[in-house]
């Protein structure tokens, strides 16, 4: 296997292995919407995080390093994260017992799509990610162009496979899972979402006092 591909994939499962709010969103939507609507979710995901690569590969990277810029993503990306949150805590349950035969309106997966796209978009930290990983790869003078791709590859790739065994595993535990212990995991997942988005919005505020 290419050595820069493989360095990817190490990444990439670095990466995956940390818990954020995207890890519990996934969870979430695949127990309550199912494998489908949790893997366009994670294609969501995907999207922003290739964008974040294509942003800091060319060179915009600078401007995402402007303080200012951090902090407006780091007070709007909060406020996101905490208006999830408590719309998660207050959603109501959709596991009726009795819908008299009247068919219960599919979620539309591209409401996941954007779910995914904005709660991994807007996090700063996931930004600051890929200035460093950018970083590293300009370190790596022994990386030709097609090296560079196929690290990037290898990162968003392992990513992306990872958030789809996340969910189907959550999906195959679904028949455990009872009406009143999704209401608690909405619960769970809206005060974790919450609890994100206040760091961000702390992260914000005191970047925003450091430069006074």
């Amino acid at each position: 296997m290419n050595q820069a591909l493989w360095e990817g994939i190490s990444m990439g499962l670095v990466l995956s292995a940390m818990i954020g709010p995207v890890f519990f969103a996934l969870i979430q939507n695949s127990l309550e919407h199912g494998f489908r609507y949790a893997a366009v979710l994670a294609l969501g995901i995907l999207l922003s995080d290739l964008i974040y690569v294509l942003i800091t590969y060319f060179g915009v990277s600078l401007f995402a390093r402007n303080p200012y810029f951090e902090i407006i993503l780091g007070y709007v990306g909060g406020a996101v994260l905490v208006g999830f949150g408590i719309s998660t805590i207050f959603k109501k349950n959709r596991n009726r017992p009795n819908t008299g035969g009247i068919p219960l309106p599919k979620t539309k997966k591209r409401t996941g799509f954007m779910k995914g796209f904005g709660i991994n978009g807007i996090n700063p930290f996931v930004m600051l990610f890929w200035i460093s990983i950018a970083g590293l790869v300009n370190l790596k003078q022994e990386y030709q162009r097609m090296d560079i791709w196929l690290y990037y590859t290898g990162i968003l790739l392992t990513v992306f496979c990872i958030d789809l065994l996340k969910a189907f595993i959550a999906k195959q535990l679904s028949g455990f899972v009872t009406p009143k212990l999704m209401s608690k995991l909405n619960i769970l997942v809206g005060f974790i979402l919450i609890y994100f988005g206040s760091k961000l919005v702390k992260f914000a505020w005191d970047k925003q006092e450091l430069m006074g």
